[in-house]
């Protein structure tokens, strides 16, 4: 039998409404664009995301804020701030609050750092604000950095906060005009080390794909010693996608899989970044469509390793207009590459398997091609590996990394640099293998084990 929790978060996710709800009690996980998710000391996670609904008057502003227990459940907690704070409002004409940023400072207390502008348009401005824990009461420290359209090239939304190698603070921002960009904070105040810095410019994607790059966040990976670059390209309103990169430098070069760097203007600009989530179906379930900007919440695993977790938006393939954030679990591949589960997150308990499962068999199968943004249909295929063993039957269970074998559509086979783990088929509603991995072309694939 399914967890108790889970039969309500599968109406949560599953049961689009038909219009939106002005009352933000019944939203869930719903009507969140731009998520954020941190863990407060008492184990509670807080999610912060884009005012919705498209700056409706019915719509409170101000950063929205939830809570949850469980990483699965999701209860509204009202708003960081009455509204857009004057000095934001007064620069960009906002009158919502965009793809806020919240993370624990150094010292003691909260930092957010908050987006105000229109769309597209590049006057743009992302504020501070501190508070002692994550339900606040939130304190207004200004504009830190801001963009004038005709003055300068980039646009100020879209912020991001990484703890280098040595805990020095990044800001990361951009979002189209001139690209994605990386400046250095002060460790105390959390403001810019050098006033009026703008930073360095890290990715980029030419003109002749409106430049779509956006909703970036750097994780440092210790383990390999190396900064990962998540960014979303194309449109969010239906053809949004996760691309990652790597760089030995937070301010880069930024490299895929295939070694194309995001600032390279001359490299096919579907090819450049790997592509690690898009538009998807799996047989039965219900169509996800244009999954993107994703932050990454890290924290203590068990035996003393570290987990991961994507948190991104996502719209209903057969509703474009409804959009839900998602959780994923994330891995990083034998080759330090990160990975992404091809099913949302459904709790521990949810996601125990009752007995050991061979990866030998048949599997419901994704392949992302990077040159593609249609809604990709899985497929039934024979996947095995080249080592004869079961997958975790427990959760928290380690994930396996293995080498796969994929039949592919011609009738042969196709390697990949895998990462094998328990998940929640929700379309088969039980606990299943689930698999992502990265062939030697750099493209990655995804699936879950057929019921058998």
């Amino acid at each position: 039998m399914p967890h108790p929790d889970l039969e309500q978060a599968t109406l949560q996710r599953e049961l689009a409404p038909a219009e939106t709800s002005a009352d933000p009690a019944t939203w869930g996980a719903r009507h969140a664009h731009d998520p954020t998710v941190v863990r407060d000391d008492d184990g509670t996670y807080f999610m912060f995301s884009t005012d919705a609904v498209a700056n409706s008057q019915d719509i409170p502003s101000g950063v929205h804020i939830r809570r949850s227990p469980d990483l699965v459940q999701w209860t509204y907690a009202g708003t960081a701030f009455d509204g857009v704070p004057t000095a934001a409002a007064e620069w960009s004409g906002a009158r919502g609050l965009w793809a806020p940023e919240v993370v624990r400072w150094p010292g003691g207390g909260w930092h957010m750092y908050y987006s105000a502008s229109t769309f597209g348009s590049n006057t743009s401005a992302i504020g501070l604000a501190v508070a002692p824990a994550p339900d606040g009461p939130w304190e207004d420290r200004g504009i830190v950095v801001a963009t004038r359209a005709g003055e300068q090239t980039q646009n100020a939304i879209d912020a991001a906060v990484t703890f280098g190698r040595d805990g020095q603070p990044w800001l990361t921002y951009g979002s189209f005009f001139s690209g994605i960009y990386t400046l250095p904070l002060d460790r105390t105040s959390g403001a810019p080390v050098r006033a009026g810095d703008l930073g360095t410019c890290i990715a980029r994607r030419p003109v002749s794909v409106d430049r779509a790059i956006e909703g970036a966040f750097i994780l440092y990976r210790p383990e390999e010693d190396r900064y990962v670059l998540f960014c979303s390209y194309d449109s969010l309103f239906d053809t949004y996608n996760m691309r990652v990169a790597v760089a030995e430098h937070i301010t880069g070069p930024y490299r895929d899989v295939r070694g194309t760097s995001l600032t390279e203007p001359a490299a096919p600009p579907a090819l450049a970044g790997t592509k690690v989530l898009g538009s998807y179906r799996f047989s039965g379930g219900t169509g996800w469509l244009a999954p993107g900007h994703n932050s990454v919440l890290a924290q203590p695993g068990p035996e003393g390793t570290t987990e991961h977790f994507v948190v991104h938006h996502v719209r209903f393939a057969d509703d474009p207009s409804q959009h839900v954030v998602q959780v994923r679990r994330m891995f990083f591949n034998a080759a330090g590459w990160p990975l992404v589960s091809p099913q949302p997150y459904a709790g521990r308990a949810s996601e125990v398997l009752p007995a050991p499962v061979p990866v030998d068999g048949r599997w419901q199968v994704l392949r992302f091609d990077p040159e593609s943004t249609d809604v990709v249909e899985a497929v039934s295929r024979q996947v095995g590996s080249r080592q004869d063993r079961a997958a975790p039957d427990s959760v928290p269970g380690e994930p396996e990394r293995l080498a796969l074998l994929v039949q592919d559509p011609d009738g042969g086979t196709v390697e990949l640099d895998a990462v094998v783990f328990p998940s929640w088929d929700w379309a088969g509603n039980r606990a299943a293998l689930s698999f992502s991995g990265i062939d030697p072309h750099g493209v990655v694939w995804s699936g879950t084990r057929e019921d058998s």
